[in-house]
C-alpha cells in the first residue's frame, strides 16, 4: 500500500498558496495619510473678531442679568426695515 502526502503538508494544500498571497498583499498595502494645509490650520484658530464678539456677548449677558440692558426700539425698527426692504 502506497501513502501519498505523508505528514501535515497534505492536509491543506492551498494553505501555503493563501499564505503567500496574504504576505504579498501586506507588502503592497499602503497606509492612508491625512495632511492639513496651513490655510486650514489658520481657519481652525480663533480669530480676533470671534474674541471680540465673545467679549461683547459676555458683557451683554451681564447687563441682562443685572437688569441694566436697555433696548432702543428705533434701532430695532431700522434694522428690521433694512433687512426686509433694502436688498
Amino acid at each position: 500500500m502506497k501513502i501519498n502526502n505523508y505528514g501535515t503538508s497534505g492536509i491543506n494544500p492551498y494553505k501555503q498558496q493563501m499564505n503567500k498571497l496574504n504576505q504579498h498583499k501586506n507588502i503592497n498595502k499602503q497606509n492612508d495619510k491625512v495632511e492639513i494645509s496651513s490655510t486650514a490650520k489658520e481657519l481652525q484658530q480663533v480669530s480676533s473678531v470671534e474674541k471680540e464678539r465673545q467679549k461683547k456677548v459676555e458683557q451683554l449677558k451681564l447687563q441682562v442679568e443685572n437688569g441694566q440692558y436697555k433696548v432702543d426700539p428705533q434701532k430695532i425698527a431700522k434694522g428690521i426695515s433694512k433687512f426686509y426692504f433694502e436688498k
